[in-house]
């Protein structure tokens, strides 16, 4: 009965260390989101056109690509926590930059350091929960990292909506000194001081401990995080075997006859520009503008950005409970087929808006339809791509090459997301309906996709992956 009990206050204390590591993914939600509300203040209140905001918005993609790829090796130099207290100052900092611009292009500067931020976090968390989770609980602590993100985006939302609603439904609106637009950017630095505490109170990760000679250390965490049946010795025997055995891969290792690549490092490329092609971004980062462009007023726009989210979080508890039971595979050729559908539904609605500029609207039903699409959208993104695609990149690699092909397939989907994400403001101005059409166009490839290259991992050991 003590070993039972023991053991669930060792898993409770797993939990709470792997939660305070995924804050780093609510950073990454929150911030990536929080633009949505304040595109509209910023475009006004530096009156720049559609070119420029898709560049200010989607900047801070490529400062996540890089922060991403040197994220690793920061982790290895200076430890997982230690690297982790450093990403929530850059991203306290640069919250309090954002929110006090002199012009659009400092905006910018600031939104590349969170950038940065953020792309250190997001490969810090799933490394440091990885190294830290029990074996038997790896794949529900892993998708921590992805239930934080959306929490993350949807408690943005609420915030923005909060702000505009106090500011009487008007971004540009004062709230004491400054514009409610600049409250919700400076907003960030709540969570960022969060995650600073967090860092600062979790343990090191017994790996990286071992690995910079610090046993005895090593051997305390593992008492804390291990059931009390684990043999220390044997544990860390086991890490330093790994730790020598174990050659760092390079980018060499990913060499193959097909373009250059080998072809599993290709499908987990095409894999995650996919996850992005389909244009799920546009919906976090430009809701608020897509619902005002149709007609809806600003906070109600908001509003609708939030139930998204709301619909993102219920999908993404949908996907942790079907993943291991009904496998990878099925899961996304459900989500594409779904996308693909919803998709091509409202860029039909979208269609028919009336008017031109700012007195834009949608006619009954297309408005209601055009609501209810892209939410269903949102359903069938979050319970299959958004979460299968995360779950696959840490398991389809041979061992050897795992950790090189996740940055580079990492890479990709940033890259891939900054090309979505800086286009739609000119695209929509240009055609809404054929935009949209596009998207739904990528969700039919992605299917045709899964089904002739994508192998199922469900129940396979990753030793034998390849």
């Amino acid at each position: 009965m003590a070993t039972q009990y023991t053991h669930h206050e060792h898993l409770g204390h797993v939990v709470f260390i792997t939660a305070a590591a995924a804050i780093g993914g609510f950073l990454f939600g929150y911030d990536s989101s929080v633009i949505n509300g304040a595109v509209v203040g910023i475009q006004r209140h530096f009156q720049v056109g559609p070119v420029e905001i898709g560049f200010v918005v989607a900047i801070a993609l490529l400062g996540s690509a890089l922060g991403a790829w040197a994220g690793g090796g920061l982790a290895d130099r200076w430890g997982r926590t230690r690297s982790m207290q450093v990403a929530a100052l850059l991203f306290a900092v640069s919250s309090v930059g954002q929110m006090l611009p002199f012009s659009v292009w400092d905006l910018a500067f600031w939104r590349v350091v969170a950038g940065f931020a953020i792309g250190m976090a997001s490969v810090l968390g799933p490394a440091y929960i990885a190294e830290v989770a029990p074996p038997a609980y790896r794949g529900r602590l892993g998708s921590f990292q992805q239930l934080a993100i959306v929490l993350g985006i949807a408690v943005s939302q609420l915030v923005n909506y909060v702000f505009a609603r106090v500011a009487d439904g008007d971004v540009n609106n004062h709230i004491w000194v400054l514009q409610a637009w600049q409250w919700m950017l400076g907003a960030c630095v709540v969570p960022a001081l969060l995650f600073l505490l967090f860092a600062s109170n979790i343990p090191e990760s017994p790996r990286y401990l071992v690995m910079s000679g610090r046993t005895s250390r090593a051997r305390q965490v593992l008492a804390e995080i291990e059931s009390d049946d684990t043999d220390l010795d044997e544990r860390i025997a086991e890490i330093q075997h790994v730790l020598r055995t174990e050659r760092v891969p390079g980018l060499k290792d990913l060499r193959g006859k097909a373009l250059g690549l080998l072809p599993i490092v290709w499908i987990g490329i095409a894999l995650s520009a996919f996850q992005q092609l389909v244009g799920i971004n546009v919906i976090f980062y430009y809701s608020s503008v897509l619902w005002q462009s149709v007609g809806v007023n600003q906070s109600d726009s908001l509003l609708i950005s939030f139930s998204s989210s709301i619909i993102n979080i219920i999908g993404t508890f949908i996907a942790i409970a079907l993943v291991d039971r009904i496998g990878r595979k099925p899961l996304l050729l459900i989500g594409s087929a779904g996308m693909a559908i919803s998709l091509a539904t409202a860029a039909w609605a979208f269609s028919f808006a009336q008017g031109q500029g700012e007195s834009v609207s949608l006619p009954d039903p297309q408005g209601t339809i055009a609501l209810i699409a892209a939410n269903v959208f949102v359903l069938f993104f979050a319970l299959s791509w958004g979460v299968v695609v995360w779950v696959l990149l840490g398991e389809m690699f041979p061992n050897r090459i795992r950790a090189a092909a996740l940055g580079v397939a990492a890479a990709a989907q940033w890259i891939a997301n900054w090309a979505i994400t800086v286009s739609f403001p000119a695209l929509a101005e240009w055609n809404l309906p054929l935009t949209y059409a596009a998207y739904a166009l990528f969700a039919v490839l992605s299917f045709l996709f899964v089904g002739k290259w994508v192998k199922e991992t469900k129940g396979r050991k990753l030793e034998e992956m390849g």
